[in-house]
């Protein structure tokens, strides 16, 4: 009897379960409407956050694992539950801070300033004769800049020493700007104009890779010494929330031998003195380095992850609302069917196995129209925009797991009524 009710009596129910589909497509597709909503809200969503997840840490990844990066403050404070008026009240950073660091910090093997990346940017489009560009970050910064940061200098070189002290008007371009400006010419000694003020071009950097090829924006600027920025855009910053916002940012990269945490306690001992700071107060600026932008987004994505979860969740309860009410009504429009079926020999257990299997079924069909959509979705958004997708195996097994569940909890109680019902009674029923 086992055998034969797992095997012809299951392929019995979900011949049968199909077969109201086709018959009832109004009642189906609204039984499935919700479960289609809530799983290709899972799959599509899914396909997008990992996408962007994948393409964030190869991002965060390409700081270096090594660099170390000094602002007044960043998202990681924020994240941290610090209140954003307190943290504007830090003291801005300076060049001086950047000059007494590379004096005092012997564990460091390069400091560099850059300007226009700890804070508001400086945006300003850059032209070439007729050409221009989209407005791009500006950033001032000094020949240590290469040795802080993983750019690649693939025509040309980067400024010297010399020509920041002399505030030389020269830029080295990113990659989309060359590329915007210079696309099938050489731009190395050629003048362009960042807002009013022209440049003479010495470099080009390299495209930053990022998975599949999605442009976030990392490729979008240029650079020029720290002084002529200075000159040309200055350094006070605007006043909010009680303080002044300076775009200052010192990146420094420590000798091959020295281990990070060293090398930020030998850039802590520098700055402390310099902001006078007591021994039991607290740092008045801050530290990124790569492992701490992980942990930081690693917090953010699983927070969102579970927001998506509970989202998608409550699309699912609805769903399995609508299942266990239709299915509820089926059984009352099915009372003699079910009334027969006693008649000549069905035990309970097997109708309460008949509509529990076809209501697992016909939320299944939701699951599987659910993930086909939620792919497309996912899809359609990488190739219009080139947003990095990810679609894996477990999000699809989530999914028809999800739906299915769905089917057997919410089609528990309607089986429960059929498989209970008296077959004298149900015969009778008109």
């Amino acid at each position: 009897m086992a055998h034969q009710f797992h095997g012809g009596l299951f392929g019995e129910i979900v011949t049968m379960a199909l077969a109201t589909l086709r018959d009832q497509k109004a009642r189906s597709g609204l039984t499935i409407l919700g479960v289609v909503i809530g799983i290709m809200s899972i799959v599509g969503s899914t396909s997008l956050i990992r996408g962007l997840d994948e393409s964030l840490r190869e991002t965060i990844r390409s700081m270096g694992p090594n660099a170390v990066f000094l602002v007044k403050f960043s998202a990681i404070s924020l994240g941290s539950g610090e209140e954003f008026t307190e943290l504007m009240r830090r003291p801005n950073l300076t060049t001086g801070d950047a000059d007494a660091i590379a004096r005092q910090a012997d564990s460091l093997a390069a400091v560099a300033i850059v300007l226009g990346q700890g804070g508001p940017p400086t945006m300003e489009r850059v032209y070439h004769r007729s050409d221009q560009t989209k407005p791009l970050n500006i950033f001032g910064s000094t020949s240590e800049y290469p040795d802080v940061t993983p750019v690649d200098v693939v025509a040309g070189r980067f400024f010297t020493p010399g020509e920041t002290r002399r505030r030389t008007r020269v830029v080295v371009l990113g990659h989309t700007p060359a590329q915007a400006l210079f696309a099938n010419t050489d731009p190395i000694g050629k003048r362009v104009r960042i807002g009013t003020t022209r440049y003479t071009v010495i470099g080009v950097l390299g495209e930053t890779p990022s998975p599949g090829g999605f442009n976030a924006g990392q490729d979008d600027f240029v650079i020029i010494p720290h002084t002529a920025y200075q000159k040309q855009f200055g350094i006070k910053g605007r006043r909010m929330f009680g303080g002044e916002m300076r775009a200052v940012m010192i990146a420094a990269a420590p000798h091959e031998d020295v281990a990070p945490d060293d090398a930020i306690a030998d850039i802590e001992r520098v700055m402390r003195i310099r902001h006078g700071l007591r021994l039991d107060e607290p740092n008045d600026f801050e530290f990124i380095t790569q492992d701490a932008m992980l942990a930081l987004w690693d917090q953010i994505s699983r927070a969102t992850f579970l927001s998506l979860i509970v989202i998608s969740s409550i699309a699912l309860m609805v769903g399995g609302i609508g299942v266990m009410a239709i299915m509820t009504i089926s059984v009352t429009d099915r009372t003699r069917e079910i009334g027969t079926r006693r008649a000549i020999g069905a035990k309970r257990k097997e109708i309460l196995w008949q509509f529990l299997l076809e209501a697992a079924c016909l939320t299944g069909i939701g699951g599987v129209i659910g993930i086909l959509l939620g792919s497309g979705i996912g899809l359609g958004v990488h190739y219009a925009t080139g947003f990095p997708v990810s679609l894996p195996w477990w999000s699809f097994a989530l999914g028809l797991g999800f739906s299915a569940g769905v089917g057997i909890v919410f089609g528990l109680y309607p089986a429960m009524k059929a498989s209970n019902l008296d077959p004298i009674e149900a015969l009778r029923y008109e």
